[in-house]
């Protein structure tokens, strides 16, 4: 099941999307005399997503074909929430292919960050690069969205925990963090510094995550790509390894590496694409 945040009448709510447009949590509510969380955050958090997945793949699929939609042209996506407790980010986590992966240090450790939420933007608004950093770079990545509190966990348990999956966009400030590796957490966490959306996907859609291709994607054209399958520290090894670092909370968010990150100028259009999921698109402004 896929699930996307739109803006409404002032406020920003969980929606579905169905062949005439995207059908939101409300909607659904009235028609069903349900009472669904309408954010996606509060689905996620409250534990209810997992029911509400049932409820379409037995009954909603076609439910939604009869329910008032917003029809695509007037669809104005927001970030998918706003206050997720903690933005995790992996670095340096693709290898070129299956041979080099064979060559890695098994003893290695994943090189990780946090960005606090106020780095959150949603598709299509701006990256803002802010006066005298330098240069700014960009880089798609494969989101992680937690589902359940974990601590302490195993790879072998990871699937039970995770809510699902989003596509999202970590920018940097190369030039800060150029000047010392000490400098990485200033040079994450400007403000419009992280992107995620258009769409949530429920972990179910995807049977064989590995297989998955990430795209870094500037002005229409792919500048860089990569398959999940080639990352030293794999989605569920990456959740298994931070569990033991803190207690991971429903709706955090774990960016998975980038295979290769961009340098964005005023006017650029930056793009995040993952097959299976609408891309994530960005402009970037002085």
């Amino acid at each position: 099941m896929k699930i996307s945040t739109v803006k409404r009448n002032g406020k920003e709510l969980a929606a579905i999307p169905s062949a005439e447009g995207l059908v939101l949590i409300e909607t659904i509510n009235e028609a069903e005399n349900a009472s669904w969380s309408t954010e996606l955050f509060e689905l996620i958090r409250l534990g209810e997503l997992s029911l509400l997945t049932e409820w379409y793949e037995r009954e909603g699929k076609e439910k939604l074909k009869r329910l008032p939609a917003i029809p695509y042209e007037d669809v104005q996506y927001a970030p998918l929430y706003r206050h997720p407790r903690k933005i995790w980010g992996i670095g340096m986590n693709y290898v070129k292919d299956a041979a080099e992966l064979a060559l890695a240090d098994p003893n290695e450790e994943p090189v990780s960050f946090i960005k606090p939420d106020t780095t959150i933007i949603g598709p299509l608004d701006a990256i803002h690069i802010p006066e005298g950093v330098g240069k700014i770079t960009a880089e798609a990545e494969l989101g992680i969205i937690i589902g359940k509190t974990c601590k302490n966990i195993s790879e072998a348990e990871v699937y039970d925990v995770i809510a699902g999956y989003t596509t999202t966009i970590d920018v940097t400030a190369a030039d800060i963090h150029a000047r010392h590796q000490r400098f990485l957490s200033r040079a994450k966490s400007f403000d419009t510094f992280f992107s995620f959306g258009p769409e949530f996907i429920t972990k179910d859609e995807f049977p064989d995550l590995l297989e998955l291709n990430v795209e870094t994607a500037i002005n229409g054209e792919v500048a860089h790509r990569n398959k999940v399958f080639n990352m030293k520290f794999r989605p569920f090894a990456a959740v298994a390894f931070h569990s033991r670092v803190m207690t991971l909370l429903p709706g955090d968010i774990m960016m998975t590496g980038t295979p290769g990150a961009v340098v964005i100028r005023d006017g650029d259009i930056v793009g995040c694409h993952i097959n299976g999921f609408e891309p994530l698109l960005n402009t970037v402004q002085f």
